[in-house]
């Protein structure tokens, strides 16, 4: 299993984006992360990760508290899945990509900028493995 944190939309803010990378970092002990800036208009990630579950970040998508999103990782790691999140750019998400989703999710009913959605993402990623695993970070 190999998790994927894609957004759309340049990354302005080094500060989010350290703490999202440093929760990627953390959670790679675990599985592969890979953080990363796509153009919808050049990459085609339905292509690119065919079998890996989507989960986009979406206003509108199911809330989710900490033990759910685990069992949902969970669930892709038993089925050895790839797992992939897609944080939408200031305009959301490309109208033709939302229906494609395997699950919409959203973080929070308040809109947050992109890169702390990032930072917030990262670190349930992180949280949800330490859980799975029994570390002690989500005491």
């Amino acid at each position: 299993m190999k998790v994927f944190l894609l957004f759309i939309g340049k990354p302005r803010d080094e500060h989010s984006n350290a703490i999202a990378e440093e929760f990627l970092k953390r959670t790679s002990r675990w599985a592969p992360c890979e953080m990363r800036e796509v153009d919808p208009r050049k990459y085609d990630l339905f292509t690119r990760h065919a079998s890996a579950m989507k989960v986009f970040l979406d206003p509108a998508g199911r809330t989710m508290d900490s033990p759910q999103f685990a069992a949902m990782l969970e669930r892709c790691e038993m089925e050895g899945r790839d797992l992939l999140f897609l944080i939408g750019g200031h305009d959301g998400l490309p109208g033709e990509w939302k229906p494609k989703a395997d699950m919409l999710v959203s973080l929070s009913r308040m809109t947050f900028p992109h890169e702390l959605a990032r930072a917030m993402l990262a670190e349930q990623i992180y949280r949800a493995f330490a859980t799975l695993r029994g570390h002690p970070y989500p005491r």
